[in-house]
């Protein structure tokens, strides 16, 4: 396969996750289009480090990057999920338009 048909999967999953991160309004559906943003920026690094090495095993930095960012992306839904979580308690709701109702 070529490196045009992964870079065009991230950009469209990126595109994806952009879109619903701007329109949702329901925590949990943020969440998951961070992750979608976070998994296209995995597929870019896989296929730059495919393109860069061309067989060359020995340098893997695309892939140590990608595992940087699935440890990034853990520690997101940790904090995001009790976030939401704490959001529920408070309000009975998990519509992110009234989380600025929080403000001391």
């Amino acid at each position: 396969m070529l490196v045009n048909q992964f870079l065009f999967l991230g950009a469209a999953l990126f595109a994806i996750g952009v879109y619903g991160v701007l329109a949702r309004r329901n925590g949990v559906a943020v969440l998951m289009s961070i992750e979608l943003i976070l998994n296209s920026v995995n597929i870019n690094f896989l296929a730059f480090n495919a393109m860069h090495n061309q067989g060359n095993a020995s340098h893997a930095d695309g892939a140590v990057f990608a595992l940087f960012v699935i440890t990034v992306a853990a520690a997101e839904v940790g904090v995001g999920l009790a976030l939401i979580l704490m959001l529920y308690r408070t309000r009975r709701s998990i519509d992110v338009d009234k989380v600025d109702a929080l403000k001391g």
